[in-house]
């Protein structure tokens, strides 16, 4: 750091990334991508409607917001569109915490929601999972302050049904619960219909996993029309041309086309059925994912080695470095060529 840098950041310690390397160096299974492209009819569409590039995007996304509100059964204003759901998510944190209203989130989950707490100067406690790694909703119950949960749950992929996150939202009527539903697609249920019954719940979406827009980067919050409008008010403080006109126009285009997407997130669950199959059959302990990735150890190697050990034959997983989850490597699904080329891969290892 320069000697310029604002001694306020001296917490922070920033997100890493998921290895992003060239093309066709590897298979790549290590930031829960899709590894399936848009559809053509999607991609069309954002070509013929994202020209005018010398002109500023809409601010209000109002397209974008019509067609996804008509799909998910709610408002326009119950809409804020996002760059990337990490926006959203660094807006609640700016939002609703405080120093009278600290985050909760668990010990064991997205790694960005520390950083975003400590970037904005927010008081935090991460709350232990149990043994398994499954959420006990009742350790939230007397906590008073801003509530974070990942559902289905980074990088465990164990979800809870809505009634269990209706236990927190009942028990904290005074604070914001917000719900981050990345890897909603790919077996979970959604809480975006529980935002008409009650007004301190946030549910934030992202386009790139099940929506195949890593690359484009959009995402999107629901809630109550009151806890939009403050929102908004950070968004349009920071950056009211925060999503861009192609960005803008590739996602109404998959939106038209949504069943493609839903089709591929049906491979995807057939995918990860096969990999979690072969990984009981090698050994492998893992936890019940309804995500688009598996979190799983094996007793014979540790987590770093195996991760290493694969790298070096061409095939990359995230590997967390966390005492906890050490041991523990996750895997996105990929497509059934890269599902049976790591499961061969394994087997050798593993000699097996």
């Amino acid at each position: 750091m320069s000697r310029f840098f604002s001694s306020k950041y001296d917490s922070i310690k920033p997100y890493v990334p998921g290895e992003q390397p060239k093309a066709g160096e590897y298979i790549k299974l290590n930031t829960n991508e899709s590894p399936f492209k848009p559809s053509e009819a999607a991609l069309a569409y954002a070509e013929e409607h994202a020209r005018q590039y010398n002109l500023y995007s809409d601010p209000d996304c109002i397209e974008l917001r019509d067609i996804l509100a008509k799909r998910l059964g709610i408002g326009r204003d119950n809409l804020v569109i996002g760059n990337g759901s990490d926006e959203i998510l660094n807006f609640a944190f700016m939002a609703f915490c405080d120093s009278s209203h600290p985050a909760y989130f668990p010990d064991v989950t997205y790694g960005f929601y520390k950083v975003f707490a400590r970037l904005n100067n927010v008081p935090f406690r991460e709350i232990p999972l149990n043994g398994d790694f499954s959420l006990e909703t009742g350790d939230y119950r007397a906590l008073q302050g801003t509530i974070f949960i990942a559902n289905p749950n980074a990088p465990t992929g164990i979800a809870l049904a809505p009634e269990r996150i209706e236990e927190v939202l009942q028990a904290h009527q005074d604070n914001v619960v917000a719900v981050d539903e990345a890897y909603v697609d790919f077996g979970a249920e959604s809480c975006v219909p529980l935002i008409n019954k009650y007004d301190n719940l946030l549910v934030v979406q992202t386009f790139s996993k099940s929506r195949s827009m890593a690359g484009a980067r959009l995402g999107f919050g629901a809630a109550s029309s009151e806890l939009i409008a403050d929102l908004e008010t950070l968004r349009y403080s920071t950056n009211p041309y925060n999503v861009n006109s192609y960005t803008q126009a590739l996602g109404i285009g998959t939106l038209l086309d949504d069943d493609f997407s839903m089709s591929r997130c049906r491979i995807i669950i057939e995918n990860r059925k096969k990999l979690a199959e072969g990984l009981d059959a090698l050994g492998f302990e893992q936890t019940p994912s309804v995500a688009n990735f598996l979190f799983a150890r094996h007793p014979e190697i540790g987590g770093e080695e195996l991760y290493l050990k694969l790298k070096e034959q061409g095939i990359l997983v995230r590997h967390f470095t966390q005492e906890r989850i050490k041991d523990y490597n996750r895997i996105t699904v990929g497509t059934i060529y890269q599902v049976e080329k790591l499961l061969e891969t394994l087997g050798k290892l593993l000699n097996k």
